[in-house]
């Protein structure tokens, strides 16, 4: 698994916990829509630490918790 999909599953994941869309995700961080879009529409694009910082803040957790999680146990991404 790439770094990008398990903070995207986790973006998922958070989103579900929440009860909310990636849509509403995107309105309440202050990020546009097509910046989440692209992430599924362009396999190589990369999601800056900017933007997880603004969607921790938009989620009220922090950075920590957000890697805090299964996802990130497993030190071995794959890279290109």
């Amino acid at each position: 698994m790439y770094l990008k999909e398990a903070i995207e599953l986790r973006i998922a994941e958070l989103c579900k916990k929440k009860g909310i869309t990636i849509n509403k995700l995107a309105t309440i961080c202050g990020i546009t829509q097509s910046t989440l879009a692209n992430w599924k529409v362009r396999p190589k694009s990369n999601i800056s630490t900017i933007t997880i910082l603004r969607i921790c803040r938009g989620m009220n957790i922090t950075i920590e918790e957000f890697f805090n999680n299964k996802l990130f146990k497993n030190n071995d991404f794959d890279d290109e």
